[in-house]
């Protein structure tokens, strides 16, 4: 498994508005001031979290975004998800495998994935902050 820039900043733009809950909507200028992150990187994040219903936006002078939910409804694997599609360590557990009956490492990989993903989601967003 390899978390990528998407799924890490997703994370860091959730942990961001998660720590100011309640504090309205922040600018992502904001987030990316702090995070120390470019604007533009984090606009694909935040758009992805935006589709996935994770944050809501407004616009204008006092838009940003804000959690759609609070912080303990959000499990980092929900989160990573939402950045990177797949958090699968190798590809065939997403796309299937002509010989998956015949491969001896498929059992291997199945377990893994379900260490990580049984860790990630028993980590929430709250216990980031």
């Amino acid at each position: 498994m390899y978390i990528t820039t998407k799924g890490r900043n997703a994370l860091k733009i959730m942990i961001d508005l998660a720590q100011r809950e309640g504090e309205g909507y922040i600018s992502l200028a904001d987030i990316a001031e702090r995070q120390k992150e470019s604007v533009k990187y984090l606009e694909i994040s935040a758009a992805q979290l935006s589709s996935s219903g994770f944050v809501v936006s407004a616009r204008g002078k006092s838009g940003g975004y804000k959690l759609a939910k609070p912080a303990e409804e959000y499990s980092v694997a929900d989160i990573l998800l939402a950045g990177e599609g797949s958090l699968a360590p190798v590809s065939c557990l997403v796309t299937g495998c002509e010989n998956a009956c015949n491969c001896m490492t498929l059992p291997l990989f199945k377990e893994l994935d379900e260490v990580i993903m049984n860790f990630l989601n028993s980590k929430t967003l709250k216990d980031l902050i």
